[in-house]
C-alpha cells in the first residue's frame, strides 16, 4: 500500500474464514434428547431379548423332556445290542476288538455313554442242575444255570469265597463262579461240580463252582439282560416253577462254553447317552439308529468288525418316535404364550413410534421444508433409529445367547432379527405417514382392513376345529397356533369400534350431574389427542391380547391339572385304594381302622374276582369279573368319580328269598345277553350267583377301564349265597386320606403273610426290589394324589407350563408398557388441561382423578373385553385341542371355560395397569403441570 508521500505500509493478508461444518445428525438429536434415546434403547433390548430368550427356553425344555424321557426307559432298550455266533477260535481279546471297533464306528454318529457298555458271550443253551440235595420247588424242575462270559466282571462284583475262574482245559469241568446268595438258595457249595445232565441237542459238559461273587449294584440296571447274575431268581410258570440263577466263565473259556450250551452268542452293548439328544434332532437320530440295525450302517458295522453274522438291534427308533410325538402334540400348546407376547410387543412399538412421531412432526415437517428430500429424513431418522437399537439388540441377543445355553440358535436369532427390524423400522414407516395423503377418518379402507382380519380369524377358527391341535401327528401350525392372537385382535378391533360410543355416552350422562371430574375424564377417554371421536386402537389391542391369551392359556392350564386329578381318582379306584395279592385278605378290623381315619368320606371293601364267569340264560358263557361291596358306600365313591353312578337303593334291595336272584349292575356289553333270561354269575370254585337287573353301567370304580364284561353285587346277600370264606381283596375311600396313614393301619391290621409257593414269590419280588413301604409284595396302596404327582413329573409339561408363564408375565409387562406410553402420548394435551383447571381452583386430587378417570375406561374394556373373548376362544377352540400329553394319560376331555383361569389374570392386570397409572400420575403429573404454569400454554 503507498501513502501520498510516497512511503509504503505494511499491510497483512486477510484471514481465511474457516469452513462451517454441520454437526453429524446423530449426535446432534441424541445430545438434545438424551432420554429419549435411552428409553428406546431399553426397550429395544427387553423387546430383542425376549425374542432371542423365549425360543431359547422352548428348546431347552424340549430337549431336557426328550433326555429325561428316554432315561426313564433304561439302559438296555436305549442301546445297540449287537451279536454275533460264537466262533471255535474266539478269545476275550477279539471280544474287545470287536467293541472298540464298534464304539468307533457308532461313535462318529451317536455319542455313547461308556459306563453302560458290555461285551461278553453267553451260552444258547441253559442247563438244568441235578445235584442232589439242591432246592426244588414243590418237587418241580430242578434249578436252571445259564453260563455266560462278561468282560470286566470283577471291576462289578466283589469275590466273597474261592477264585475267580481259569480257561477250562482238557475234557475237564468247565470252572465258573455263582453269587453266593444263588448258592445260598439253592444251596451250591464251593467246589461242587454240577451235574448239568446231557439232554438237548449235543453233549454238555458238567461245571465246577470254583468262586463265589457279591454283585456290587444289584439294582443296576447294567445287569438287565444277563440273566439272574446276583441271586437266584424264581420262574413260577404254573406247573414247571424252579429257580435259575447265571454263572461266569474266564475269558479263556469261550469254545468250551459255546460246546457246553451247544452254540454261544456274542453281544455287545452300546449305550447312547440321553443327555447327547436333543429335541430337533430326532429324526435324524433314528435315521441314523435305523441305518446301524437295518441299512447300510449295518453293512458297514459287519465289514469293520469282520462279522457277516453281526445283528443289531435297539428299541431306541421306536422311543424316539414316541418322544417325538409327545413333543410335536405339546408344541403347539406351549407356543400360544409367545405368540400372545409377540403381539402386544408389535403393539408396543408401534405405540412407541406414534409418541415418537407426535412430539417431533413439527421438526419433521420443518425439515421437508427447507428442502429436505423424503428419502432423506426417512435415512437420518433411521440412523438415528440404529445408534439406539442396534447396539441394544446386539446386547439383548447377547444376554439371552449367555443366559440360556443351548446348541441351537437359529430360531433365536431370527427372532431378535425380526424384533430388531420392528424397532428399527417402526419410527421412520410412521414418520413415512405424516407425508401421505389425508383421508377423512373412518374410511372404506379401516372397514376392509377389519373384515379382512375377521375372515381369517373366521378361516383359523374353523380349521383349528377340522383338524385339532395338539395330536401326536401335528406339529407346529402357524395358523392354529395363531387362532387365540387372531380372535383377540378380533375382539379388539370390534372393542375399538365400540368404546368410544359407550364412553361417550356414559360421558354425556356424567355431563348432566354436578361433577367436572368423571364428565371430563370419560369425554377425554372418549376421543384421541387430536380430539377425533376416535381414540387409538393400539393400547386396547395390546391390553386385550394380554389377557385374551394369559386368559385362555390358563385355561388351558387348569383343564389340564383338574383332568389329571380326575383320571388318577378314575385310575385309583377313589382317592385311595387298597390291592391284594391273590392269596391275602383284608380283615375287619382294617376296614373299620381304615374307614375311621381323618379324612375318610366314604369307604368300602369289595372283592373283586377277575376269574368269574358270566353264563346266560342259554347256556353261553363269557369271561367277566364279579364285584361285591356294600352298595351305599360303593354309591357314594361311584357318585363322586363320576363313574358308573347307579342308585344304591336298587343294590340293596333285598332279594325274595334264598334262591332268589341278587340285583346286580352289569356292564354295558351283556345287554343283548340280559334279554335271553335270569343270568347268573360263577366263581373260579363253580359256585353260582343268580343275579337280575338292577343298572347297566359303562364303568365302575373298581373296574374303571375293565377291558371285559362285569357284574356288581351287593356283599352280603352274595356270601350269604356262596359257600365260599368270606374274602375282600379291595379296599376303596374317598376324602383326602393320608396314604401313609393308610399303609401304617395295613401293617398293623391286614397283612396275611404269604405261605409255600406265595411266599417264594413275595420273597423273589423283594429281593428284586419291588417291595415298597414296608409291606409284602402285592400288598399296594394306591394314592390319587400319589399317581397325580407322577403323571404330573414331567419336564415335557413343565417345560410347557414355564414357557406360558414367562410369555405372560411378558405379555402383562408389555400391556402395563402399552397404557403408559398412551398417557405418555397425551401428556402435553393433558397437561395443559390441567393447568388451565388449576388457575381455576383444580385441587390436586381431582387432577389425580381425572387422570385415572381418563384411563380407566379403556383398561375396564380391555379386561373385561379381554376376559369375554377368551371365554369365547375356550368355547369355540377349547374341543379341538388333545391335552393327553399335558395331562400324562390318554384323556379324552376337552377344554372347557372355567371362571377362575379368566378372572384371575383379567383382574390382575387390570389392578396392575391401573396401579401403573396412579404411580405415573403421581412422579410425573405435578412435574409436568408445574412447568406448564410456569412457561404458559404451548400454542
Amino acid at each position: 500500500m503507498t501513502t501520498k508521500a510516497g512511503t509504503t505500509v505494511p499491510t497483512t493478508a486477510p484471514t481465511p474464514t474457516p469452513v462451517h461444518r454441520p454437526a453429524p445428525w446423530v449426535r446432534t438429536r441424541l445430545r438434545a434428547m438424551p432420554l429419549a434415546g435411552v428409553l428406546m434403547a431399553a426397550l429395544a433390548l427387553v423387546t430383542v431379548f425376549l425374542a432371542a430368550a423365549l425360543p431359547r427356553v422352548a428348546d431347552r425344555g424340549a430337549d431336557a423332556a426328550l433326555q429325561d424321557f428316554v432315561r426313564q426307559k433304561g439302559l438296555n432298550p436305549t442301546s445297540l445290542q449287537s451279536t454275533s455266533k460264537t466262533r471255535a477260535a474266539d478269545t476275550a481279546a477279539d471280544l474287545d476288538a470287536v467293541q472298540q471297533t464298534l464304539t468307533a464306528k457308532v461313535g462318529r454318529e451317536l455319542t455313547l455313554a461308556p459306563e453302560g457298555a458290555a461285551n461278553g458271550t453267553r451260552a444258547l443253551t441253559p442247563g438244568g442242575m441235578f445235584n442232589p440235595g439242591y432246592a426244588r420247588i414243590a418237587d418241580s424242575e430242578p434249578p436252571i444255570l445259564t453260563l455266560l462270559y462278561l468282560h470286566d466282571l470283577a471291576a462289578r462284583a466283589t469275590l466273597t469265597d474261592g477264585t475267580w475262574p481259569t480257561p477250562a482245559t482238557g475234557d475237564g469241568p468247565l470252572p465258573i463262579v455263582v453269587s453266593k446268595k444263588a448258592a445260598e438258595t439253592i444251596h451250591i457249595k464251593l467246589g461242587d461240580i454240577l451235574d448239568n445232565g446231557t439232554e438237548g441237542p449235543g453233549t454238555k459238559r458238567n461245571t465246577v463252582v470254583v468262586g463265589l461273587y457279591q454283585v456290587n449294584e444289584p439294582q443296576d440296571p447294567f445287569w438287565d439282560d444277563l440273566g439272574c447274575p446276583a441271586r437266584a431268581c424264581l420262574k413260577p410258570t404254573t406247573g414247571h416253577e424252579h429257580w435259575e440263577t447265571s454263572g461266569f466263565v474266564d475269558g479263556g473259556s469261550l469254545p468250551a462254553m459255546a460246546h457246553w450250551g451247544s452254540g454261544g452268542q456274542n453281544f455287545w452293548r452300546l449305550p447312547v447317552d440321553p443327555a447327547s439328544l436333543r429335541a430337533d434332532q430326532i429324526d435324524r437320530n433314528r435315521g441314523v439308529v435305523t441305518s446301524f440295525l437295518t441299512g447300510s450302517g449295518a453293512t458297514v458295522l459287519a465289514s469293520a468288525t469282520g462279522r457277516a453274522d453281526l445283528h443289531t438291534t435297539s428299541n431306541l427308533p421306536d422311543i424316539l418316535t414316541r418322544a417325538d410325538a409327545r413333543y410335536q402334540a405339546a408344541l403347539p400348546l406351549g407356543t400360544i404364550g409367545p405368540v400372545g407376547v409377540a403381539g402386544v410387543a408389535t403393539v408396543v412399538l408401534c405405540l412407541a413410534a406414534a409418541l415418537a412421531t407426535d412430539r417431533r412432526t413439527a421438526e419433521i415437517r420443518l425439515l421437508r421444508a427447507r428442502g429436505g428430500s423424503r428419502a432423506g429424513v426417512l435415512l437420518r431418522l433411521l440412523g438415528e433409529g440404529a445408534a439406539t437399537v442396534l447396539p441394544a439388540a446386539v446386547l439383548g441377543t447377547t444376554l439371552a445367547l449367555v443366559l440360556l445355553p443351548t446348541p441351537r440358535w437359529g430360531y433365536a436369532v431370527l427372532a431378535a432379527l425380526a424384533a430388531t427390524l420392528l424397532a428399527l423400522l417402526a419410527f421412520p414407516a410412521r414418520a413415512a405417514l405424516l407425508w401421505s395423503r389425508r383421508r377423512a377418518p373412518g374410511g372404506w379402507r379401516r372397514a376392509v382392513g377389519e373384515l379382512a382380519v375377521l375372515v381369517v380369524t373366521a378361516a383359523a377358527v374353523a380349521e383349528v376345529r377340522r383338524r385339532g391341535v395338539g395330536h401326536s401327528n401335528g406339529g407346529l401350525d402357524p395358523l392354529l397356533v395363531a387362532a387365540p392372537l387372531l380372535l383377540a385382535v378380533t375382539g379388539g378391533l370390534l372393542l375399538a369400534r365400540i368404546e368410544p360410543l359407550v364412553v361417550g355416552w356414559l360421558a354425556s350422562l356424567a355431563g348432566r350431574g354436578r361433577g367436572l371430574i368423571g364428565f371430563l375424564g370419560l369425554a377425554r377417554a372418549a376421543r384421541d389427542t387430536s380430539g377425533r371421536r376416535r381414540p387409538s386402537a393400539l393400547p386396547l389391542l395390546a391390553l386385550l391380547i394380554a389377557v385374551t391369551t394369559t386368559g385362555f392359556g390358563a385355561t388351558v392350564l387348569d383343564t389340564v391339572d383338574h383332568v389329571r386329578t380326575r383320571a388318577a381318582r378314575i385310575t385309583t379306584g377313589g382317592d385311595i385304594a387298597v390291592s391284594l395279592p391273590d392269596y391275602g385278605s383284608l380283615s375287619e378290623s382294617f376296614t373299620k381302622a381304615a374307614g375311621a381315619l381323618p379324612g375318610v368320606r366314604a369307604s368300602t371293601g369289595a372283592w373283586v374276582e377277575p376269574k368269574a364267569r358270566f353264563v346266560g340264560a342259554d347256556g353261553d358263557y363269557t369271561e367277566a369279573i364279579l364285584v361285591a361291596v356294600e352298595p351305599t358306600a360303593y354309591a357314594e365313591i361311584a357318585r363322586t368319580l363320576g363313574v358308573g353312578e347307579f342308585d344304591p337303593a336298587k343294590l340293596s334291595a333285598a332279594p325274595g328269598g334264598p334262591d332268589a336272584p341278587l340285583p346286580a349292575l352289569f356292564s354295558r356289553d351283556l345287554v343283548k345277553r340280559l334279554a335271553a333270561g335270569t343270568p347268573e354269575v360263577r366263581t373260579p370254585n363253580g359256585n353260582g350267583l343268580r343275579a337280575t337287573v338292577a343298572g347297566i353301567v359303562a364303568a365302575s370304580p373298581a373296574v374303571p377301564d375293565p377291558g371285559k364284561p362285569f357284574v356288581v353285587v351287593p356283599a352280603g346277600p352274595a356270601w350269604e349265597r356262596l359257600p365260599e370264606p368270606k374274602r375282600m381283596n379291595k379296599w376303596f375311600a374317598v376324602g383326602d386320606p393320608d396314604p401313609e396313614q393308610v399303609r401304617s393301619t395295613l401293617r398293623d391290621n391286614g397283612v396275611t403273610q404269604p405261605t409255600g409257593l406265595s411266599k417264594l414269590v413275595a420273597d423273589d419280588a423283594a429281593a428284586a426290589g419291588k417291595g415298597s413301604h414296608g409291606l409284602p409284595a402285592g400288598y399296594t396302596v394306591h394314592s390319587s394324589r400319589e399317581l397325580a404327582d407322577q403323571l404330573a413329573d414331567d419336564p415335557l409339561q413343565h417345560a410347557a407350563g414355564r414357557l406360558f408363564w414367562y410369555a405372560a408375565a411378558a405379555g402383562a409387562g408389555f400391556a402395563l408398557l402399552a397404557v403408559l406410553l398412551t398417557l405418555f402420548r397425551a401428556v402435553p394435551d393433558r397437561t395443559a388441561v390441567l393447568a388451565r383447571l388449576r388457575t381455576m381452583g383444580l385441587r390436586p386430587r381431582q387432577g389425580l382423578a381425572l387422570i385415572v378417570a381418563e384411563a380407566l375406561p379403556q383398561t375396564l374394556a380391555a379386561a373385561v373385553g379381554g376376559g369375554l373373548v377368551a371365554v369365547a376362544a375356550v368355547g369355540l377352540l377349547g374341543g379341538a385341542f388333545d391335552i393327553s400329553t399335558l395331562v400324562g394319560a390318554r384323556v379324552g376331555d376337552a377344554i372347557s371355560p372355567a371362571l377362575m383361569p379368566v378372572l384371575l389374570p383379567t383382574v390382575g392386570l387390570g389392578v396392575l395397569v391401573g396401579l401403573g397409572v396412579v404411580l405415573e400420575t403421581l412422579v410425573a403429573g405435578r412435574r409436568q403441570i408445574a412447568t406448564e404454569l410456569r412457561a404458559g400454554e404451548q400454542s
